[in-house]
């Protein structure tokens, strides 16, 4: 395979996990001590980019809930939705851009084989 394109495709398979994991962590705002998960992206060898996942421990903030039993503290999910939000944004913009060198690489070949024939 064509190094530009594998580089290409490990990037959109690495960009599809973080935008998998900001909508995991959007629709699991409001679930009580929810833990946002991130994925980190590091190099890939022979090229490309690899995504690992990870949780974010800290704690969310703390809430007083009536219970049958008095005031209960209960710990909210710790996603920040104006973290969530831009970083979404980011992350579809990258994937179209790399999902553009398949689109790129297409014309380029067709190109090659009209000028062939």
């Amino acid at each position: 395979m064509i190094s530009g394109i594998q580089a290409a495709l490990t990037a959109l398979k690495a960009y599809s996990a973080k935008l998998q994991n900001n909508g995991n962590n959007i629709a699991n705002m409001d679930t009580d001590g929810f833990k946002k998960g991130r994925v980190l992206l590091s190099e890939a060898k022979p090229q490309g980019v690899a995504a690992k996942f990870d949780k974010v421990n800290t704690s969310g903030p703390v809430i007083y809930e009536t219970t049958v039993e008095g005031m209960k503290p209960v710990e909210q999910s710790n996603v920040d939705i104006s973290e969530e939000i831009p970083d979404l944004m980011m992350n579809t913009h990258i994937f179209k851009a790399n999902l553009k060198m398949f689109q790129t690489e297409d014309e380029m070949v067709e190109s090659l084989l009209d000028l062939k024939a």
